[in-house]
């Protein structure tokens, strides 16, 4: 068995935690948890995403197999994304972090303004 150590830089875990811990894999995990959806709802749910950076996301994610993406032969192609096992087994992390995040931006934000003035 391999004994994997996401502290050295050379193990693989890397790619993984690089995945799982940016901001947009994140938001879209996020918002795939309760449905299928297409680009455009991800797109307008998710504001301030690009579109490139919106499908450079969900290809990566798909790469990881942390998504799926099915093709329908209409004109104009629909695409729809849905989460598999494996990225659906993340929500709960995401949830906790997203609560957290909720539930401590004002003390986070007290503790900023605290450094800036203290920094000046």
């Amino acid at each position: 068995m391999i004994n994997w150590d996401i502290y050295n830089k050379n193990c693989p875990t890397r790619q993984v935690l690089n995945r799982i811990a940016d901001k947009w894999t994140v938001l879209v995990v996020g918002s795939l948890a309760q449905d299928t959806k297409r680009f455009s709802e991800l797109k307008k749910e998710i504001t301030g995403i690009s579109q490139k950076m919106l499908t450079q996301t969900l290809r990566g994610m798909e790469r990881d197999g942390l998504l799926t993406r099915k093709v329908y032969p209409t004109v104009p192609p629909k695409v729809e994304y849905t989460l598999t096992e494996l990225g659906m087994s993340l929500i709960s992390m995401i949830s906790d972090i997203r609560d957290w995040a909720e539930g401590n931006i004002e003390t986070v934000s007290q503790a900023q303004q605290s450094y800036d003035q203290r920094q000046q």
